[in-house]
């Protein structure tokens, strides 16, 4: 098991930047690769980034690329999101994910374990 904490989420104007981090604890974490994932009201679930285990490769979805940059710290056993240039269409709760996979990984089946999620208000 995996247990993944997420924190750093709020209400920030447009245009506005946040940086969410996402601390696991159990099962030795430089073993997964990471996610953010972000779910709006009404909507489903989609991904955000991805990072591989050396933090090396990250992959992010269209919308978000040049805005969001996904890190790791593998010493302190976390995951972030640089948040930048912030949008309302961001606005959402944001999820952490851990996969038990090689490379990056973008599809939502592929997680094993998640966070409780955060709040990420963006006002216009």
């Amino acid at each position: 098991q995996v247990q993944l904490v997420e924190s750093g989420g709020g209400l920030v104007q447009a245009g506005g930047s946040l940086r969410l981090s996402c601390a696991a604890s159990g099962r030795t974490f430089s073993n997964y690769t990471m996610g953010w994932f972000r779910q709006a009201p009404g909507k489903e679930r989609e991904f955000v980034a991805t990072i591989e285990q050396s933090g090396i490769s990250t992959y992010y979805t269209d919308g978000v690329k040049g805005r969001f940059t996904i890190s790791r710290d593998n010493a302190k056993n976390t995951v972030y999101l640089q948040m930048s240039s912030l949008k309302p269409e961001d606005t959402a709760v944001y999820y952490c994910a851990a996969a038990h996979s090689l490379g990056v990984v973008d599809h939502i089946l592929d997680y094993n374990f998640w966070g409780q999620g955060t709040q990420v208000t963006v006002s216009s």
